[in-house]
């Protein structure tokens, strides 16, 4: 399969990798299947769209910020990644984690209620 993305350009993968979700990330509910690229050169994991390739998310895994970030059903915990050309004001939303199963290519987001979990929490700090 190949799409043509904003970030990476003409991108080429194998239909086995696509990671699919039942309902789409928050805001775009509809779309379902994406490829889940981990630059050599970047601290971020990217979740790009394969239903619209111009749309891609940075990630960053949460268990890097706090090891006992809760995982769930064999998934990973990433936030999504608010950037900036300013490092430091780079934010992580750690209330509204994406989960992701890469043996299974299964993926979720779910809002956690808890005030602890911060939705800009600042990656990096002077």
């Amino acid at each position: 399969m190949k799409i043509l993305t904003k970030k990476f350009g003409e991108i080429e993968f194998p239909d086995d990798i696509v990671i699919k979700f039942k309902v789409g990330p928050f805001g775009f509910e509809d779309l379902k299947q994406f490829v889940f690229i981990k630059p050599d050169d970047s601290v971020f994991f990217w979740l790009n769209s394969i239903d619209k390739p111009e749309i891609a998310f940075a990630l960053f895994g949460l268990r890097a910020i706090d090891e006992n970030y809760p995982q769930a059903d064999n998934h990973e915990a990433f936030g999504i990644v608010t950037l900036n050309p300013d490092p430091l004001k780079v934010t992580i939303n750690m209330r509204a984690p994406v989960f992701i199963n890469q043996n299974q290519k299964t993926a979720y987001q779910t809002i956690f209620d808890k005030e602890n979990y911060s939705l800009y929490y600042n990656l990096f700090a002077e």
